[in-house]
């Protein structure tokens, strides 16, 4: 059976709550203070079944203009409005506001119950009638049908109930895929329960036993019970007027305006990106900065109007606007709003959301009007593809992706499937699905090759530069992952070279000038003839009269080549007597098991300024160990 909600719309004692009532028998003004006043306050709720056997969830809105706000939450997921008019007084001003936020939440079902026709006669009735007609012509409910009612004689009820069954017989089924959202209208505890929640379920599925978070806040809890209509069941779908209790959750963290969701897949934000339409009905033009009320789901936050492309807005136009917040919400592409105006209260405007999670927008900006522009008229992939690209070097997660694009998992999968193929993206990280434009994916892989560029030429007699120095050089802050695949791709390509863990570009080789290989020779030269006593650099320097900086270049390059060894600093070593050394060492030890600094020294035939870096460099390379003031193999040739 579909999912059904109907909701009534329309000014204060035109007997919304009565004609309910009428066809239900429930009361829906629960509270004392609504039912000594005769006036409906807080929203109410019942259901209703038609002579089909179709079943209504029903939600009675307050007319009264204080309590707009209220009207407006109990809007949220309604898929038939009837709008109430009463015969005897015809349309009022929160008709026409009523009605302007059902054409706002794009509400597509409906008809009009003219009510109290026993206070009327025929020809004030007509009269009424001709006027109803004229003020639903250009509206959703331009074709629908103007049912005369009376609550309290009953006349026109049965027919009432047959228009509703006609209306539901051609009302599409709810798509069941989709997050699981319910925005919460009602917070309570009841005996032997503990919380409860209700509200309309607005997409997806809640079960019994299922783990939920609480939105903005992000507390979580467990589904201990589901209510539909009164009774118990397993679970919940889309359409469904819910009741929800809640395993551990106190009720004072809870409010109206809170979405119930699955963990981790909504993200709270204190701006959204809008396509607002600003009603002709507005007495004057909306200014930038303007400060409103914004009604989303069952929430209202006080925010201000960011116009993007204009300076002010005329009544009737719609623009592309970013709404900043006082508090965050939790949004999705496509959920609809409202707007009213900060006071007098009213309401102004309203529109769908195109991106529940933007960044911080300047005003009369080029490239920020094309990008909402591109989300306002795009197609699915071209939406994804968007906001791929403007999510940068950062890239965008598929929980993300989710909110951003509001599509159905298989299709987003599928979308994302295509853009792989044809290589438009790039999958940086499988762990979070998060995925990179391919246009910044070579941007960065530019950056690299500009930056090895410069620093080969500022470096000539360096091989390259570590990797992580690499990351750290760019212009932009980079995930280590979407940096290594970059590298990847660099060497795939043969643009770059990684040997161990220095880059370099693929054509870069150290070239010595003249002046540079003769130093170089002049080095090893006294290096390999001081043996185990080499000069300390500083003083070989002075000695060969070449200057400190050029002189550090060419003993870097010795040293990535392997032929000259860093004992400590200012202290170097050629490869050979370090070596031959290092054999003599293992074969003492092997021989004897330990050896004492003094043996050491008399095996060096070095003083103590070279003897300690010495042994302390074999204890670095964990050749050796100390063992109080003797030292060991920390492991025999052929052990692990």
């Amino acid at each position: 059976m579909k999912q059904i909600i109907l909701g009534t719309a329309g000014h204060i004692d035109h007997g919304k709550t009565s004609l309910i009532k009428a066809v239900t028998g429930i009361n829906t003004d629960r509270l004392k203070e609504e039912q000594v006043r005769g006036i409906t306050i807080e929203l109410g709720f019942a259901s209703l079944e038609l002579p089909s056997g179709q079943r209504l969830g029903i939600v009675d809105v307050p007319g009264h203009e204080k309590f707009v706000k209220n009207m407006v939450a109990g809007a949220t997921g309604i898929d038939i409005v009837v709008l109430v008019i009463a015969a005897d007084e015809g349309i009022m001003p929160q008709t026409r506001e009523h009605m302007e936020i059902c054409s706002l939440l794009e509400i597509q079902y409906g008809l009009v119950a003219l009510t109290k026709t026993d206070m009327a006669d025929e020809e004030w009735i007509e009269l009424v009638e001709d006027e109803v007609r004229e003020f639903i012509q250009g509206t959703f409910l331009e074709n629908s049908p103007i049912v005369r009612v009376s609550s309290a004689t009953g006349q026109g009820l049965p027919e009432f109930l047959q228009e509703l069954d006609r209306l539901c017989s051609g009302i599409p089924e709810r798509r069941q895929a989709g997050l699981f959202r319910l925005p919460v209208d009602r917070v309570f505890t009841m005996k032997g329960f503990g919380t409860v929640i209700t509200g309309t379920l607005i997409a997806g599925k809640v079960s019994v036993g299922d783990q939920i978070m609480l939105y903005p806040s992000n507390i979580t809890s467990k589904v201990r019970g589901v209510q539909v209509h009164g009774e118990s069941v397993p679970s919940a779908v889309a359409g469904m007027r819910t009741a929800i209790n809640f395993q551990g959750l106190d009720k004072n963290l809870v409010n109206r305006g809170d979405i119930v969701a699955t963990p981790d897949t909504l993200e709270p934000c204190h701006m959204v990106d809008v396509s607002l339409h600003y009603l002709p009905s507005n007495p004057k033009k909306m200014k930038n900065r303007t400060r409103v009320r914004f009604h989303s789901g069952t929430s209202e936050i006080m925010g201000i109007i960011v116009l993007l492309d204009r300076e002010e807005l005329i009544p009737g136009e719609t623009a592309l606007v970013q709404i900043r917040l006082e508090a965050p919400v939790s949004l999705i592409r496509d959920d609809r709003y409202v707007l009213r105006s900060y006071s007098p209260v009213r309401t102004i405007g309203g529109g769908r959301i195109l991106d529940p999670v933007p960044a911080k927008h300047k005003p009369n900006r080029k490239d920020v009007v094309e990008h909402v522009s591109r989300l306002a008229k795009g197609d699915s992939e071209e939406i994804i593809q968007e906001q791929i690209q403007a999510a940068s070097y950062a890239g965008l997660s598929y929980a993300r992706l989710r909110i951003m694009a509001n599509m159905p998992e298989k299709q987003l999968d599928q979308a994302l499937q295509n853009m792989l193929s044809k290589q438009v993206i790039l999958l940086v990280d499988k762990e979070t699905r998060t995925y990179l434009h391919q246009r910044a994916f070579t941007e960065i892989r530019q950056h690299a090759k500009d930056y090895l560029a410069a620093y080969h030429a500022k470096n000539p007699l360096k091989s390259g530069i570590p990797k992580e120095e690499l990351k750290t050089r760019l212009p932009v802050t980079l995930d280590g992952r979407t940096y290594l695949i970059a590298l990847q791709h660099m060497v795939k390509d043969g643009e770059v070279a990684v040997e161990e863990d220095i880059v370099r570009l693929s054509g870069h080789r150290v070239a010595l000038a003249a002046d540079q290989k003769t130093l170089r020779n002049q080095i090893l030269e006294a290096l390999e003839k001081g043996a185990l006593t080499p000069p300390y650099f500083k003083e070989l320097c002075q000695e060969l009269k070449a200057p400190l900086d050029q002189a550090k270049e060419v003993l870097s390059l010795l040293i990535n080549e392997g032929l000259v060894t860093k004992i400590k600093e200012d202290l170097y070593y050629h490869h050979h007597p370090l070596e031959q050394l290092r054999q003599t060492l293992v074969d003492f030890l092997m021989s004897h098991e330990e050896i004492s600094t003094p043996q050491f020294k008399d095996m060096t035939g070095a003083s103590r300024k070279f003897v300690i870096p010495l042994i302390e460099y074999f204890d670095s390379i964990q050749l050796t160990i100390r063992v109080g003031d003797t030292r060991k193999l920390r492991r025999r040739p052929g052990e692990r």
